[in-house]
This record gives structure tokens, C-alpha cells and sequence, in this order.
């Protein structure tokens, strides 16, 4: 249409009265002025849905859909029929985006059309010693900002927090929008783009605060705990593995503890086939664990001799065995993959 917007602004929220006001003025405040604000109030008990009736009737750039309360990915789906732009900006009701944000995300999806979501660096809103997990989170996702370091670190974490993000809406759409089940939404829809071929990449500037209430999906529903998550990448990542192992379906895993294995493990429902384990703690080596060797990782053939991925999830780990494999002239992607 040509009167669209440059960009719609997706906001699901349900009960977020107490933090809307200041999420909407940050979006109010863009230095981009043709934008469009799509907020779906998810059946809230509180006053949000007062709130943003009184900013729209203020604001003809707000458009307000008031639903039941459905959930999120119903939510979201529903702001995405409403979206009249092919660039949609993410944004939750609790998190602040910063002046420059709707436009330096879109001159990058300007200036490479080849790229299907913008992420963008993102300040963390919370207590970064009360909640010391999702600040450490921040610190990853925000490492991660070139094209070919976000696919090759897909698997290990998700990359992109949610409110951060900017995508063509056809690309999100053509890929039948977003799914409702056991897993998060957001990093399935990562994962399942990126398996369509989709790229993305982040822009290198601090765009966004990303608060961290207590009340956080992810803190309190089933589908955003540690084991959905590496269920929903085992999925995604056997997919990947067909294609770029050279091995398939024979992967080494790196890491012989209970938890990793346990991981591990949910690749084979997908016909990955694991041969071996790789530990350095003497009291797994040299054991056979469900038929399989436990060897030393000083035992490892030369690049080239096999396939390995690495669970391994304590915190530091996944650096250091970078490090050791990139020692011996093992290339991420090529010989190995980070899967924690």
C-alpha cells in the first residue's frame, strides 16, 4: 500500500500497565517517524488496555486489537495480519528502545536486501548479580553480531532476544508466521528461518534495554526451560548435520557427563547416530557408556576423521574447547559444532 508505513511495530502485551507507558513513549520518540505501533492487549486483567486506548486516541500511528486472553504466539500472529509494513520491529511492553533504533535497523535491511532479520546489541534491564544468568545471556547475544558468527552459534544459545529484533514481515509470513507448542517461540522461529536459508545479522549499536521482570515467560512456563530448549534445537540441528556433516548420520560428542549425554541423546530421535564421547576427566575415560568409547580429547584424530558437537554447557567451556579444537586446525562448521 502506499500509504504503509516504513515500519510496523509488533507489541503483544497482556497485564503490563505498570511498565507500558514508558515503552511506549520510547517508541514514540524515534528518531524514524514513519512507523506504525501494532499493540494486541492479550486479554490483560489490569489497565493496559485503557492505556493504550488513551495513547491511540492521542496517537493515529497506535493501532489497538483486543483479544482473550490466548497467549503470546497467538498474539503475535494476530499483530502480524495487522501489520500494513514488510519491516516489522519486535517490542515487549516492559523494554525500552533506544532514539536511533527503528532507523539504524532499517538502513541496514536497506543497504543488504540479502538479509531477512536485523538484531541489534541490547542493554540488560535487570540486576546483573541478582539475575547473573540472563546478564551473562546478554553479554553472549551481544558477541554475536556478524552473519556467519550468529549461524554458527545458532545451536549453542538463542541469539537474538526477541524485543531486539527487525524483519521483513513476507519472510516471516512465508515461513507460516509464528508456532504455538512445547518449545519457545522465538527460538524456534530463529532456527527455522535460518534452516529456510534466511540470514540474518545484528546492528553493531546498543539499541534497546531488555528489561528482566520476574515475571518473564521464561522465568515461570514450561515451554522456555533448559530441556525445551535443547529439544527444539535437536531438531533443527540433526537437519543442519544431514547437510554439513560429512560423516552423517556419525557424530562424536564432546562432553561424557549424565547431562550431556542426556542432550545429546535427543539426536538420535532424529537419526544421528553417535558414535563416541569426549572427556577429559580420567574417571570417564576409558569407560564404554551404552556401547560407546569415552576417549581423551588428546585422543581425537586429526580434523578431517570425523564430525564432532559439543554439549558441554558449563560456563567458560564452550570458549575453551574452541580454543583447543581451533589449536589442532579444527574449523567451526566444518569439523565441529557448539551445541551448548
Amino acid at each position: 500500500m502506499s500509504n504503509a508505513p516504513a515500519v510496523s511495530v509488533l507489541l503483544p502485551v497482556r497485564n503490563a500497565a505498570a511498565t507500558l507507558e514508558r515503552a511506549l513513549d520510547s517508541v514514540l520518540c524515534q528518531t524514524l517517524d514513519s512507523f506504525e505501533i501494532i499493540a494486541v492487549d492479550d486479554g490483560s486483567g489490569d489497565a493496559t488496555l485503557d492505556i493504550l486506548r488513551a495513547y491511540a486516541s492521542r496517537d493515529p500511528r497506535i493501532i489497538v486489537e483486543s483479544t482473550p486472553p490466548l497467549g503470546l504466539v497467538p498474539a503475535l500472529n494476530r499483530g502480524l495480519d495487522l501489520c500494513r509494513s514488510d519491516l516489522v520491529a519486535r517490542m515487549d511492553g516492559d523494554d525500552i528502545c533506544h532514539p536511533d533504533r527503528l532507523l539504524r535497523q532499517k538502513e541496514l535491511l536497506d543497504a543488504r536486501p540479502e538479509l531477512g532479520v536485523a538484531g541489534c546489541l541490547v542493554h540488560f534491564g535487570g540486576d546483573a548479580e541478582a539475575a547473573a544468568g540472563y546478564a551473562y545471556h546478554v553479554d553472549w547475544c551481544n558477541r554475536h553480531v556478524a552473519e556467519q558468527d550468529i549461524a554458527l552459534h545458532r545451536f549453542q544459545e538463542s541469539p537474538l532476544p526477541h524485543p531486539s529484533v527487525m524483519f521483513r514481515t513476507s519472510i516471516i509470513l512465508d515461513a507460516g508466521g509464528y508456532r504455538d507448542g512445547a518449545f519457545p517461540e522465538d527460538y524456534e522461529l530463529w532456527l527455522r528461518l535460518m534452516d529456510r536459508g534466511v540470514r540474518i545479522a545484528k546492528v553493531p549499536e546498543y539499541l534497546l534495554t531488555w528489561s528482566d521482570p520476574p515475571e518473564r515467560l521464561s522465568r515461570v512456563d514450561s515451554r522456555y526451560d533448559v530441556d525445551a530448549f535443547y529439544a527444539v534445537k535437536a531438531q533443527y540441528l540433526a537437519r543442519w548435520l544431514e547437510q554439513e556433516n560429512p560423516f552423517h548420520p556419525n557424530v562424536t560428542i564432546i562432553g561424557a557427563g549424565r547431562i550431556s549425554r542426556k542432550r545429546a541423546d535427543m539426536l538420535e530421535a532424529h537419526g544421528v547416530t553417535i558414535e563416541a564421547y569426549v572427556d577429559i576427566d580420567p574417571r570417564k575415560v576409558g569407560k564404554t557408556v551404552h556401547g560407546r568409547p569415552v576417549i581423551h580429547r588428546d585422543e581425537l584424530d586429526g580434523p578431517g576423521k570425523r564430525f564432532a558437537v559439543s554439549y558441554v554447557a558449563s560456563r567458560g567451556a564452550a570458549g575453551e574447547i574452541e580454543e583447543f579444537l581451533h589449536a589442532h586446525g579444527w574449523g567451526a562448521g566444518k569439523d565441529y559444532i557448539l551445541a551448548a
